[in-house]
């Protein structure tokens, strides 16, 4: 049984650091690329930054880029999303998602397996 369990989310000031884990089982994390999305109340789950199996290169929406850190580590099965200077827009429900194959993309449809998601809140 496919398995994504997200971890680490909860409430911080902003300029905050949160490091989100993704823990996955019943599939080969070796072979997938793994994404974080996120979704904010009333608006669409948006991609975050997304790591391929293959080569390890690792992609960025602007909005986050130089503040948020993706990685992976295939023996623990679990992929990271280390967020710095966290900001109130970052505020959202944060879900990893893995793709169907070893390269990351910006489709949802691309990722067939998701996680329950966790609260990530950035307020003072």
């Amino acid at each position: 049984q496919v398995q994504l369990v997200e971890s680490g989310g909860g409430l911080v000031q902003p300029g905050g650091s949160l490091r989100l884990s993704c823990t996955t089982s019943g599939f080969t994390l070796g072979y997938r690329a793994i994404g974080w999305f996120r979704q904010a109340p009333g608006k669409e789950r948006e991609g975050v930054s997304c790591i391929n199996s293959s080569n390890g290169r690792t992609y960025y929406d602007n909005s986050v880029s130089g503040r948020f850190t993706i990685s992976r580590d295939n023996a623990k099965n679990t992929v990271y999303l280390q967020m710095n200077s966290l900001k109130p827009e970052d505020t959202a429900v944060y879900y990893c998602a893995a793709a169907v194959g070893s390269s990351c993309a910006a489709q949802r449809y691309s990722y067939d397996y998701w996680g329950q998601g966790t609260q990530v809140t950035v307020s003072s």
